[in-house]
């Protein structure tokens, strides 16, 4: 618990090496925080360099109950999904999946980039979706940057990825109350981060910044505290993810790939998974074996 008064908590996610010099952060959940609104899940990929004849390979996998977001900063991912979507993603755009009850995807590095050898650098976060809403069929939409709101001023840019924020609404069809917003920041830049959603938090992407005297730096999740307005200050140029919204209608389980309110459903996921019923992607026909004894806290199959 932090001691300062606008700071609920703070996650310092650690590292692990996947191999090949590939990192990746884990935030959420954490023993710290479970959850920011429906934010159930949170994963810094990179930064990496990919050598030339190598590159990601997620093989086909299943998620059911939320949504997922990949957000790129730098390099690109080819996602393609049991409904036949087949969609690069590049930085500053959104591919929005809805599992629902259930759909399969995999991400791959692209033919070309892979013989040259590539790099990669980006969040993925899984959006638990609400109680009415966990059982909806599985849908895909691209959202190219364009599309996607813009404030700037003042030594601010912000890029809002998903939900509402200051007053702007992004394109992508959420289904709570959240945000999800991208934020660069010139040196001594000020940003306020207003009390319209209940939960929030930010992470640093890079740079250092100031939250009514405490400094946090790279690759740290901070939990402010609700209805506590505050200003985030930054020392030095930096980028930010901020992210929450509404509590969540009750607790969430996640066991794997699968997010639900109820342990019954995951275990009918998990029999689908092991029968071959939830489905599988055109052209890609990998898949990933349901694990024997996996752990919210260990590696789950977004990653190889």
């Amino acid at each position: 618990m932090s001691t300062n008064p606008s700071i609920e908590a703070v996650v310092v996610p650690p590292t692990h090496d996947l191999g090949d010099g590939f990192h990746v952060r884990r935030a959420l959940p954490s023993r710290e925080r479970r959850m920011v609104g429906p934010f159930v899940f949170f994963d810094q990929m990179g930064p990496a360099v990919l050598r030339a004849g190598t590159g990601l390979d997620v093989r086909p996998h299943p998620h059911i109950g939320l949504a997922t977001v990949t957000y790129l900063f730098d390099g690109e991912i080819i996602h393609r999904d049991s409904l036949g979507s087949n969609q690069p993603i590049r930085p500053g755009e959104v591919n929005w999946m809805i599992a629902g009850r259930g759909i399969v995807h995999s991400e791959r590095t692209a033919a070309d980039k892979r013989a040259a050898g590539s790099s990669l650098f980006g969040i993925q976060t899984w959006i638990a979706l609400p109680k009415a809403e966990e059982e909806r069929a599985p849908s895909f939409r691209h959202h190219a940057a364009s599309e996607l709101p813009v404030i700037e001023g003042e030594g601010k840019s912000l890029r809002l990825i998903a939900g509402s924020l200051y007053g702007a609404r992004a394109p992508v069809a959420t289904l709570s109350d959240m945000f999800y917003a991208d934020v660069t920041l010139a040196a001594d830049a000020r940003l306020p981060v207003a009390t319209d959603h209940e939960q929030r938090a930010l992470f640093i992407i890079r740079g250092r910044v100031d939250i009514d005297g405490s400094g946090f730096d790279a690759g740290q999740l901070v939990v402010l505290r609700p209805q506590q307005a505050i200003a985030v200050r930054a020392l030095a140029p930096s980028q930010l993810l901020l992210l929450g919204g509404a509590p969540m209608d009750g607790p969430r389980h996640v066991w794997w790939n699968f997010v639900s309110s109820s342990t019954e459903r995951i275990e009918q996921a998990k029999a689908d998974w092991r029968a071959g019923r939830l489905g599988s992607v055109p052209g890609d026909p990998e898949f990933i074996p349901l694990p024997t004894t996996p752990a919210v806290q260990s590696q789950p199959a977004e990653y190889p």
